[in-house]
């Protein structure tokens, strides 16, 4: 569950928010005129927020490869591109 404070309860009970948040597991939201602007939770809960964000970075690059796997003639296509690109000759490059 998470419970609500104000900014202003954050800064005044601060030492006491940690504890909590250390040996209770409680985790906090931090609101700023109502509306939530942080978050207060343990180290356990960021590595596990992190963990699933990486993981879904992982998931999304797994896709693109096994989609470039799929496509047909892939091999054929990057070389139509370089041909192209060596043929064309309005194209100014600057090698430095």
């Amino acid at each position: 569950m998470m419970l609500n404070i104000s900014i202003a309860e954050a800064k005044s009970k601060f030492s006491e928010i940690i504890a909590r948040t250390i040996y209770a597991g409680e985790r906090f939201i931090v609101r700023r005129r109502g509306k939530p602007v942080a978050a207060i939770v343990g180290i356990d809960d960021l590595r596990k927020i992190q963990l699933t964000n990486s993981s879904e970075d992982t998931g999304t690059l797994l896709a693109a490869a096994e989609a470039w796997a799929d496509f047909k003639d892939l091999d054929r296509v990057i070389e139509d591109i370089y041909r192209s690109r060596r043929k064309s000759t309005d194209r100014k490059v600057t090698i430095e």
